[in-house]
């Protein structure tokens, strides 16, 4: 399950849910600013392994959980098997590079303005960016798996 992961970072950016008056959600926006832990040259976190004691919001993401989660990027592996589709080429269980999901322009590298701690709460707003939310142009699409029969 673990070996899903990619390594893009885009999870590990902060994202801004937007409610209505009434309460209900209206919205979602990504930015670049990223969690205290991620990496971002590795665009891995820093302490994966203690993650959760250390940043009280950050989600174990389960089989269970995967399809309840509205922030997961298009490109992220357990979105994409979760909906029956194939890993991308340049996945690194497909291409054998971890490097490949950088040099496909996937992944956070070089797109990080800042670090949570260094953003306040309600300056969010100015660091909303629409790329974690998106295919890259230049990323191959993953293919949908074929149906049997």
């Amino acid at each position: 399950w673990e070996s899903l992961c990619d390594g893009c970072g885009r999870c590990c950016l902060h994202k801004i849910r937007w409610a209505e008056p009434s309460g209900a959600e209206a919205g979602l926006d990504h930015t670049n600013v990223a969690c205290r832990l991620l990496d971002l040259a590795s665009c891995r976190c820093r302490d994966y392994a203690r993650r959760r004691r250390k940043v009280a919001d950050c989600v174990k993401l389960t089989p269970e959980n995967v399809g309840t989660i509205p922030w997961l990027p298009p490109t992220c592996a357990y979105r994409l098997r979760r909906e029956g589709k194939d890993l991308p080429d340049w996945h690194p269980l497909v291409s054998g590079s971890a490097g490949a999901v950088h040099a496909a322009g996937v992944s956070a590298r070089g797109r990080v303005s800042a670090f949570e701690e260094n953003v306040a709460v309600d300056a969010l707003p100015d660091f909303i960016v629409s790329w974690p939310g998106k295919w890259p142009k230049a990323a191959a699409r993953a293919r949908k798996s074929p149906k049997p029969g």
